[in-house]
C-alpha cells in the first residue's frame, strides 16, 4: 500500500496488536512494519494505549481470597485423612486466649517458613460458623460484610482495626466484632505478624 497514513488509519494495526488478524494479515503487517518506521511507531503507541486501558479497567484481587480458599482445601484434606471435625466456642466479649488452647497447640497449626501477607488454618467449620487461626503480616484491605458477622480475638502481636472512621487498637487477648454493613480494614502495628482467631458467623 502506497499511502502509509491510510494503512495506519485502516484499523489493521489495532487488530494485529490484539492478536485477531489472520496469518496472511500478520505477514502483511510485519512486512509493512519492517519497511516503514511510521507503522512501527504506531504499533508501539497502540500497545502502550491498550496496556494503559487494561490497567485502568483491572479489578484488584482481594488478597484474602486465596489464603482462605487454600485453608478450606487444607481443612477438607485433613478431614479426609482422619481428623475429626471440631467446633471451637463462639467468640464473644468474654472470650479468652485460653479458651482456644486445644486448637492453638495442634502440631500442624503453625506458620510456614514461606509465609507472605496472610495465612490461615481452619480449626472448625459448619454452615453457620467458620473458625480459623490467621496470621497477617501487614494488613487486610477494606471490606464490607452483608451476610456474615466477623469476630476477632488477638493471640499475638498488635493491630489497628478501623470500622468506618473509628480505630480500635488491639493486642493479645482483645476481642472485637465487626457489625454488618460497616466498612473495615486491618493494619498490623507490631514487628511480628498478628496472630488471631477469626470467626465468621452467618447472619
Amino acid at each position: 500500500m502506497d499511502n502509509i497514513e491510510e494503512y495506519i488509519a485502516s484499523g489493521i494495526l489495532e487488530l494485529y496488536v490484539l492478536g485477531v488478524t489472520s496469518a496472511e494479515e500478520n505477514k502483511e503487517v510485519e512486512k509493512m512494519a519492517s519497511l516503514h518506521a511510521a507503522v512501527r511507531h504506531e504499533m508501539d503507541n497502540i500497545g502502550i494505549a491498550l496496556e494503559g486501558y487494561g490497567k485502568q479497567q483491572a479489578i484488584a484481587t482481594d488478597p484474602t481470597i486465596k489464603p482462605f480458599l487454600m485453608a478450606m482445601m487444607d481443612y477438607t484434606e485433613r478431614l479426609t485423612n482422619g481428623e475429626q471435625p471440631s467446633f471451637p466456642p463462639l467468640l464473644n466479649e468474654r472470650s479468652a486466649v485460653a479458651d482456644y488452647t486445644e486448637w492453638i497447640n495442634l502440631p500442624d497449626i503453625c506458620l510456614p517458613v514461606d509465609f507472605k501477607d496472610i495465612y490461615a488454618k481452619i480449626i472448625g467449620y459448619s454452615p453457620a460458623v467458620t473458625t480459623a487461626i490467621v496470621w497477617i503480616q501487614a494488613g487486610a484491605p477494606e471490606e464490607i460484610h452483608d451476610d456474615e458477622l466477623e469476630k476477632f480475638l488477638i493471640l499475638e502481636g498488635t493491630c489497628d482495626i478501623t470500622i468506618e472512621s473509628k480505630v480500635y487498637h488491639l493486642a493479645a487477648g482483645d476481642f472485637l466484632a465487626i457489625p454488618l454493613y460497616k466498612k473495615h480494614n486491618v493494619r498490623i502495628t507490631s514487628s511480628i505478624p498478628c496472630k488471631l482467631i477469626l470467626q465468621r458467623v452467618a447472619a
